[in-house]
């Protein structure tokens, strides 16, 4: 038992490994549409590259989304329309009409002529409630067949324009003037009709919305049918037309017949097969060219993070519409992982993200290719992304790639530009914006992921920081000195085509430690005075190895990233306090030589082992003497060759041919500091 406990500890990080590949490829699958994938491709208005095609099963040919809608559109233009009846609004409106009549007309009109005005208003309001008043205007065609309803039975079908809008005036005014009625007894009518008069048409929607939807329900999905083993296209046939409205149909049917119960278990493994299959050539490229990666959980985690979120993303807008598909900015992906890592596994990821995207878009080819040439640009053109001019250029870059490239398929598959989707255009800029999200997502993930990206190097690089000013105040020498070594390694980490920006911020950082105890280092002793002359050896000893300890704690203090941390650590590795050792060995006594080495580990890349060289040559070129050129070769190469002798470099992976080059640079770097021409041979 205890062995096997040793023997997962001892893989705990291969089997995590595992677990999270096992993780993200049945989330993945989970997140793909529970359906089979026709075994053909084909696309509009380019040839058929298959084999002559049968039908294999019988089918109905389905209609087209344009068919349906303008079958709908023309129902909806034809459809009946229901208006309610109220015939006790006439008895009420004539009684009204009784008792208010005299009140308004005096005994002083003549009996006669007021019996004749009497009769000219009745008249009058028959005449409109035996069209029909409406309670509010429905703006409905004139020519529009109405079913009038009464008690909801039907009492006739008449058009919309026989019915009085709710605004009767110019109607009964016109009515009025037939009879040759003026003057004040006309207005006093027109009056006493708007004190009375009441709608007695209003539209019955229910009826009218049921009435509706059976028609709608009427259309049928399909027209026509094709038999088993019907010719469907012969091989070289151009896609369109019909052929294309069968294709699609018999694709539809072979979809919804292939998922079935009994083949969804065989469906969902083979899903998970291919799935399974394309995380696993990440895994192994990132095994084999980049293994640092590799052997990072948290960075491996990282990157399977951010696929799943692509992928996740991208489902959820085609399931609400796959017509803005286009808006998710999958250029984001190779942008965040060119800034944690390189341009190379960003493109590779990016890559094999657009493969597993081609299992749930629409038109899957012209989905990869556009994506995958979005990809390519990104990663050729955004070379400093913290530079926010580099950004806004590279998005632009990508949105215009993407309108061309849309723009050439929609002419291939249609034949012109007569009706091209203009708003597909404002997708693809909406795309781009949403790209400028980088920024601040980069800065998230350096928050969760204790990640450290150019953005965050290039902060850290200010010499105004906070802990930057610290050190140039406790210890102006130790400042001084880390200036001249950030200068140096980043020269040398351009000549070996390392990341200068990480390597000059770990050698403005490396001795911050110095601030604990900045007398004890020579670089700061201005006065002359040496404290270490009242100490012995392993003391003084202690102290100088002791600011490798107390620089990491300030760094983890002012939340340094790690990868800022490991110079601190690493830039002496496990050499020796030389001179305090020589020192201790003059006296008597036994010596331990671990008292006097430092803690280490060792550089374990070409970065910490750039900063160990240049820390080194830069603290020991002070004390050259009338140094030359000749005297300076002989300098660096003695300190980097006793370096590789004490394997301060074997976890490095850093070649010999680089280190040589380091130590060009250097030479000529020290020698221009000393204002010496370089000695070319004769």
């Amino acid at each position: 038992m205890k062995d096997l406990i040793n023997k997962l500890y001892k893989n705990h990080s291969l089997i995590y490994k595992v677990l999270l590949f096992m993780a993200t490829t049945f989330l993945i699958v989970y997140l793909f549409p529970k359906s089979g994938k026709f075994k053909y491709s084909f696309e509009k208005g380019k040839p058929w590259q298959s084999e002559t095609l049968q039908a294999p099963f019988d089918f109905a040919i389905k209609k087209s989304d344009e068919e349906i809608a303008n079958e709908r559109k023309l129902i909806e233009q034809n459809a009946s329309v229901y208006f309610d009846l109220d015939t006790t609004v006439v008895s009420q409106v004539i009684k009204n009409y009784e008792e208010q009549f005299p009140l308004l007309f005096p005994d002083s009109i003549p009996p006669r002529q007021k019996v004749l005005i009497y009769n000219q208003g009745l008249s009058v309001l028959n005449l409109m409630y035996s069209k029909g008043i409406l309670d509010k205007d429905y703006n409905y065609t004139d020519n529009k067949i109405i079913i009038l309803l009464e008690d909801r039975n039907q009492v006739k079908n008449t058009n919309y324009s026989n019915f009085i809008k709710p605004n009767f005036r110019a109607f009964s005014e016109k009515n009025l003037e037939a009879y040759n009625l003026s003057g004040e007894n006309f207005q006093k009518l027109i009056s006493l009709f708007f004190d009375i008069v009441k709608p007695n048409i209003s539209l019955n929607e229910s009826i009218t919305e049921n009435s509706l939807q059976e028609e709608l329900n009427k259309i049928s999905l399909v027209r026509g049918s094709i038999e088993k083993e019907t010719l469907i296209i012969s091989k070289g046939e151009v896609v369109e037309g019909d052929k294309l409205m069968i294709l699609k149909s018999l694709e539809s049917e072979y979809e919804s017949q292939i998922w079935s119960e009994a083949n969804y278990n065989w469906i969902l493994a083979a899903y998970t097969l291919l799935v399974a299959l394309t995380l696993l050539m990440l895994l192994l490229f990132l095994r084999k060219y980049r293994p640092m990666v590799f052997k990072n959980n948290t960075k491996v985690t990282f990157i399977f993070f951010n696929i799943l979120l692509m992928v996740l993303l991208t489902t959820l807008i085609i399931n609400y519409n796959s017509s803005y598909l286009y808006i998710v900015p999958i250029c984001v992906l190779p942008l965040v992982l060119k800034a944690f890592f390189d341009a190379r596994l960003g493109l590779f990821t990016h890559v094999v993200t657009v493969l597993l995207l081609g299992f749930v878009v629409p038109n899957n080819y012209e989905y990869m290719f556009l994506q995958i040439i979005a990809g390519i640009v990104t990663i050729l053109t955004v070379s400093e992304l913290y530079k926010r001019a580099n950004l806004f250029i590279s998005v632009g870059q990508i949105t215009l790639i993407y309108i061309v490239s849309y723009f050439a398929f929609f002419v291939i598959h249609e034949g012109g530009i007569n009706n091209l989707k203009w708003e597909t255009f404002i997708l693809f800029t909406l795309c781009g914006l949403a790209t400028l999200f980088v920024q601040p997502l980069i800065y998230a993930y350096e928050k969760l992921f204790g990640l450290v990206s150019d953005v965050s190097l290039l902060e850290l690089s200010d010499t105004n920081s906070k802990l930057l000013k610290e050190l140039s105040n406790k210890a102006p020498g130790t400042f001084h000195h880390s200036l001249n070594v950030a200068n140096l390694a980043e020269a040398a980490a351009n000549e070996i085509e390392a990341n200068a920006m990480l390597v000059r911020v770990g050698a403005l950082y490396h001795d911050i430690g110095k601030m604990k105890n900045p007398t004890y280092f020579t670089e700061n002793q201005a006065t002359g005075i040496n404290p270490h002359d009242e100490l012995s050896p392993k003391e003084s000893a202690t102290i100088i190895i002791n600011h490798v300890i107390d620089g990491i704690e300030l760094a983890k203090k002012y939340n340094l990233p790690d990868r800022v941390i490991d110079f601190i650590r690493t830039h002496h590795g496990t050499s020796l306090v030389y001179y305090f050792y020589t020192k201790e060995k003059g006296l008597d006594g036994g010596i331990n030589i671990d008292d006097f080495r430092y803690p280490g580990p060792t550089p374990f890349s070409k970065e910490t082992a750039i900063l160990m060289m240049c820390d080194s040559v830069e603290a020991a070129s002070k004390s050259l003497k009338e140094p030359t050129a000749a005297k300076i070769d002989v300098f660096v190469e003695n300190i980097i060759s006793k370096q590789i002798e004490n394997d301060q470099f074997l976890n490095a992976n850093i070649t010999f041919k680089e280190i040589q080059s380091i130590k060009k640079v250097l030479k000529r770097k020290l020698a221009n500091i000393y204002h010496l021409r370089i000695e070319y041979p004769e």
